[in-house]
């Protein structure tokens, strides 16, 4: 058997591929316009988000981001490693007994006033911080010596709060003790790092990269990693602002402008999602075209009949009639007889003019039913500009009184 050694040629040429862009020309583009009309509905207005608010209304491919994933988790593993690292190196039983010492010496020296002295003792022993504060407010004189001794004695309360739940939260297995100062600050370094953890998980699932504080995340990542992190955001901010202008969606010093295309992408996309909910019917449409004195022409035609319009008169045709009647010779002027015309049929489109009564009374805020009510005129202002523009569209609100809206109010209506 022969063995070939030539390589067999091209199999596949990629075209208008840049692979350092993102996503694949093949993906579907996020959709940006729901997420700016969900807010406007619910909310009557167009405020400025925070860069949480947005990252997190915008939805992206994750797969689309090239090395988004190995990224998120290289730095996934440096906060677990960190985090390892701490929990096998201390051990908080000694801490929680400090902590307790510490708070049943600071009880030991105050001496409370007759009155309060049995709600006092018990609530130092019951270790209660909700009745050593009533005890402050009962104090007659905040400014005494044993309301001043009361409040450090709170603190120290809520610091062995806080090392108990430490000891409690995390699994240390280490040998190396902590002050309360140090328990704190261990408390405080741990919380930080599960909270970036959670950022970083739910970024790699929907690549919303500005959830992630990068102050609070910079504190345990070397500068390289988190020079990476802001190159990936700012790739995703550039592709998103693209999409921003792409979609009809302007932005001017933080508000964001819807314009009519951003208003016929949404009421489409509307309507893609109603009807396909929706099976088909007979009812509810509009009449058949009627045939007759109209003033749309169609390629059909037939012979000159009195009273006829000769507007809609076929010139070519009737012209060609009057010649092949007089023999087919060329002899001027061509005389025209009523046999040789030719009318054009005509049609009617039926019209329909449709009142739309918007209940804005303040029972439709239970449930966001109003933001439904909204939903629907705007799908129908688009089937009715789509399917039939020649038709005649009102709306009005509903509530105390009624009042005419035009289409470019139904948004910002409120119950």
């Amino acid at each position: 058997m022969n063995t070939r050694e030539t390589l067999g040629g091209i199999i596949h040429t990629y075209q208008k591929y840049d692979p350092t862009q993102f996503p694949s020309p093949t993906a579907a583009a996020p959709d940006l316009v729901s997420p700016v009309f969900h807010h406007l509905l619910e909310y009557g207005d167009l405020r400025e988000l925070s860069e949480e608010e947005l990252a997190r209304a915008i939805r992206l491919d994750p797969s689309q981001i090239r090395n988004l994933g190995p990224s998120l988790q290289s730095l996934r593993q440096m906060l677990l490693e960190r985090k390892r690292k701490i929990l096998e190196r201390y051990e908080t039983q000694s801490v929680q007994r400090e902590a307790a010492d510490i708070f049943r010496q600071e009880a030991n020296k105050i001496k409370p006033p007759k009155p309060l002295a049995k709600a006092f003792e018990q609530a130092v022993r019951e270790e209660q911080l909700y009745e050593l504060e009533n005890l402050y407010y009962r104090a007659a004189d905040d400014r005494s010596d044993f309301s001043r001794r009361l409040v450090q004695l709170v603190e120290r309360l809520g610091e062995k709060y806080q090392v108990d739940e430490l000891a409690s939260k995390y699994q240390f297995t280490g040998h190396e003790k902590m002050t309360v100062p140090k328990a704190l600050e261990v408390k405080e370094e741990l919380e930080t790092i599960d909270k970036l953890l959670k950022q970083l998980q739910e970024a790699e699932q929907t690549a919303q990269l500005g959830i992630i504080d990068l102050e609070e995340l910079s504190q345990f990542i070397d500068e390289a990693g988190l020079e990476e992190l802001r190159a990936l955001q700012q790739q995703i901010q550039d592709y998103i602002k693209d999409q921003l202008e792409k979609q009809g969606l302007e932005t001017d010093r933080g508000q964001v402008r819807l314009s009519p295309k951003a208003y016929r992408l949404f009421q489409s996309k509307l309507l893609t999602t109603i009807f396909s909910q929706m099976q088909a019917s007979r009812t509810g449409r509009h009449t058949n075209e009627i045939l007759g004195e109209g003033v749309t022409e169609t390629q059909r035609t037939k012979s000159y009949e009195f009273g006829d319009s000769i507007t809609h008169m076929d010139i070519p045709q009737s012209m060609l009639n009057a010649m092949l009647r007089q023999g087919g010779e060329m002899r001027l002027p061509i005389r025209m007889k009523p046999e040789d015309i030719v009318i054009h049929r005509t049609r009617n489109n039926p019209k329909a003019a449709t009142a739309v009564l918007l209940d804005m009374s303040g029972s439709m805020r239970y449930d966001g039913l109003y933001v439904n009510v909204k939903r629907m005129g705007l799908a129908l202002d688009g089937l009715i500009r789509s399917e039939y523009p020649g038709d005649f569209l009102q709306f009005i609100e509903m509530y105390s009184f009624a009042k005419p809206r035009h289409i470019s109010e139904v948004a910002k209506l409120m119950p």
